[in-house]
Order: structure tokens, then C-alpha cells, then sequence
């Protein structure tokens, strides 16, 4: 591959993830055409092939991280202003965003005797399509609906798992999976420094949105019985859950095992923090911004949804001072349960039991409504040690 051909295909790899904006802020930061005609320059000088093609990559990478470090340099936003998407990271209502859901794309439908499995890719930010798996029971016309979000670090591969899926669906169920913002497929474009904690505000308030948009995607399809939605969720995806069920009254139950929450103390102690990051987590300016997205503020609120909150105490991801913490705002009809260690929780909730109880929550028949509720306005380490295999 000549250089002209790298210089080219590099360009059109990163442009169509760009706002215009930040297309010619990488242009005119990193003075990207003089280099790539230095490079085609140096192409006419005989070299060695393998020397031509490190050289090559380094001169194309330098610029490239050299802007981004520039770029996540700059001072946090509350909002992101991205072509037309406007959105308010600080706000768990939609009203103060303006997002809009391009057509979803079915990139695979699967079908099997137990179920149905589709793959959608739905999109209502600039440069963050979403992987949506929308799975659904065999012989079952309307069936009730779980969403299922996993905790930061996680990944879709769960929901492509027969077996697991098998599990989602018994009982007549359909099962949503995705991933939370900054994670996964979703953590593209950003320097190596950003990730879900050091972004906690955006990856929080971006994945409560989504939550929303996903409900509003599943409306549409009238395939789905949308007065019967609940939630699961573990760790971020826990946190993410009681934020989402605040700020929707589509959901009606939600699941929570190891939650993330009451941020001072969580963000003082979590052992997914490295110690390095520590210090600027606990300064007065980052604890203000992530204030409004602290679950101990919303739970308490939460007084028509059903609850259980599940907590392992070996566990180091979430403190016990969190636990202990979330566990006391808990509204009194919630179900919390405590387990000394991984091996107890483990004997209680293998072989798919770890859904029964959200499932049991709708097992009932449904009410006579002439429809789902409306939107709301303008419309850890468990969850990685197995609690996705159950």
C-alpha cells in the first residue's frame, strides 16, 4: 500500500465519526495535510518496506493523539453540542435534550425454536451507535419486557449466547440488552485518560437518556407489552437503572445488585479507581458535577416501582459504607438482600434464578389500560464474576 493510500483510507476512518466542528479542529491542530505530503514525499526514497511501514503509522498516529490530548484537555461540559444533538449530561429528564433517533438499522435476526434474536443499531448522538439486542420469546404475542444493563466494564458478547438467551426468555419474556455509554463498542475516539469514572457525569447521564430512547425504539414496534417493563442492573448499569426509573415511569420494577452510588464515599474507596486518579475524583468541582446523578438522591423517590437491591459484602467495587448507604435511603417496601461473600449470592442465584424475581414482578395479568404510560417529557466486580452467565 503506497503511502497517498494510508494517508487517504487513515482520513476516511476517523472523518465520518467527526462533527464538521471537530474535523477541522483535527485538520488545522495537527497540520495533517503538510505531514501527509512529507510522508508522500519520503515514500519516493527507497527504503526498506518494513521500515516505510513503521514509519508511516508513527507519523500518522502523533498527530492524531497529539490532538486528542488536546481535545479531552479542555473543561468538562454539562452539555454536548454535537451537529444538532444537544444534551444536558446533568438532567435525567429528556426536556432539557434534543436528541433525535435516526432509522434503526436490523443488521441480524436469528431464530430459534425458544426465540428470536434481533440486532439492531439505533443512533441519537453524533459518533455513538448502538449495539441493540432485542430478544424475544417463541409463541408469545406481546410478551413483558426486561431491560438488561450490565456494569462498567462490560461488553455485548452475553447476548449473543444461545444458552443465555434461552434463560432471558423463559417465562414468556423479552429481553433488551445494550451497553452503557463509554463502554464496550461505545468507547471510541477519546485519549487513553478518559474513561466511564474520570466521564462519570456524561457516561451516567448519556446512558439514562439512552434508556429513554431505547423505551420510545420499543414503543414503536407494538410487538412488545410496554405496560410491563422492568429493569436489571448491575453495578454502573444498577446505578443507571434508578436514575432511568426516576426520571420514566415506563419502568415499573427494577432489579439492583451492587449498585454504585453515594459518590463521596464511593469514589473515595471503590477499588476500580487507581490511586494515581484518586485525589481529582474527590475535589469539590467533580463531586458537584456527578451531585444531581447520585442514586441516593433518587432512590428514596422511587416510591410506585417495585425494588430489590442485592449486595455482596467481599465485594470492593462498592464500599460497604456505599452499600450501607444506598441501602438506608431504600424506600421501606424494597427487598434488600445481603450476602457475606460471592459463594453465597453464587448458591442462590445460578441457573438463571438470578431473574426470577424481576420476572415474578409481571408474572400477574396485566391491568386493562388503553396504553403504555407515556414518556416523560419531550418525548462489580459481581456483575463480571458471573452474575452474566446465570
Amino acid at each position: 500500500m503506497m503511502v497517498s493510500e494510508i494517508f487517504v483510507f487513515s482520513s476516511l476512518t476517523v472523518a465520518p465519526q467527526l462533527s464538521p466542528e471537530l474535523l477541522r479542529s483535527f485538520f488545522v491542530n495537527t497540520d495533517i495535510f503538510k505531514i501527509g505530503t512529507r510522508m508522500r514525499s519520503l515514500s519516493k526514497k527507497p527504503r526498506s518496506s518494513s521500515l516505510d511501514t513503521v514509519l508511516w503509522l508513527v507519523l500518522l498516529a502523533v498527530p492524531f493523539v497529539a490532538w486528542a490530548q488536546q481535545v479531552g484537555s479542555g473543561p468538562a461540559r454539562p452539555a454536548i453540542h454535537a451537529g444538532r444533538s444537544v444534551e444536558d449530561w446533568s438532567s435525567l429528564s429528556l426536556a432539557g435534550s434534543d436528541l433525535h433517533s435516526e432509522k434503526p438499522v436490523l443488521g441480524a435476526k436469528d431464530v430459534y425454536p425458544e426465540f428470536t434474536r434481533e440486532l439492531f443499531q439505533v443512533q441519537w448522538r453524533l459518533g455513538d451507535p448502538i449495539d441493540l439486542y432485542v430478544i424475544r420469546p417463541k409463541g408469545v404475542a406481546k410478551p413483558p419486557v426486561i431491560l438488561y444493563l450490565y456494569s462498567y466494564p462490560s461488553e455485548t458478547d452475553r447476548f449473543r449466547d444461545n444458552e443465555y438467551c434461552t434463560r432471558l426468555v423463559q417465562g414468556g419474556f423479552a429481553a433488551v440488552g445494550f451497553v452503557s455509554a463509554l463502554t464496550g463498542h461505545r468507547y471510541t475516539m477519546r485519549p487513553m485518560k478518559q474513561w466511564f469514572v474520570s466521564e462519570l457525569q456524561e457516561a451516567l447521564g448519556s446512558s439514562v437518556h439512552d434508556v429513554q430512547m431505547v423505551l420510545t425504539f420499543l414503543s414503536s414496534r407494538n410487538d412488545l407489552d410496554m405496560n410491563r417493563v422492568g429493569m436489571f442492573g448491575t453495578g454502573s448499569g444498577a446505578t443507571v437503572a434508578i436514575l432511568a426509573a426516576a426520571a420514566d415511569p415506563r419502568i415499573k420494577a427494577i432489579d439492583l445488585l451492587e449498585p454504585w452510588g453515594d459518590w463521596p464515599d464511593w469514589l473515595a474507596q471503590s477499588s476500580l479507581i487507581p490511586e494515581e486518579e484518586r485525589p481529582k475524583y474527590l475535589q469539590a468541582e467533580f463531586l458537584k458535577k456527578v451531585a444531581p446523578l447520585d442514586p441516593v438522591l433518587w432512590l428514596p423517590q422511587l416510591k410506585s416501582q417495585r425494588i430489590r437491591i442485592q449486595n455482596i459484602a467481599d465485594d470492593t467495587v462498592t464500599p460497604t459504607i456505599a452499600q450501607e448507604r444506598i441501602k438506608s435511603v431504600a424506600p421501606a417496601a424494597a427487598k434488600v438482600q445481603h450476602f457475606e461473600d460471592g459463594q453465597r449470592f453464587y448458591s442462590t442465584a445460578s441457573g438463571g434464578r438470578i431473574f426470577r424475581w424481576i420476572k415474578d414482578q409481571f408474572q400477574a395479568a396485566p391491568q386493562s389500560q388503553p396504553a403504555a404510560d407515556k414518556a416523560p417529557a419531550s418525548s462489580s466486580r459481581a456483575a463480571d464474576r458471573g452474575a452474566g452467565s446465570q
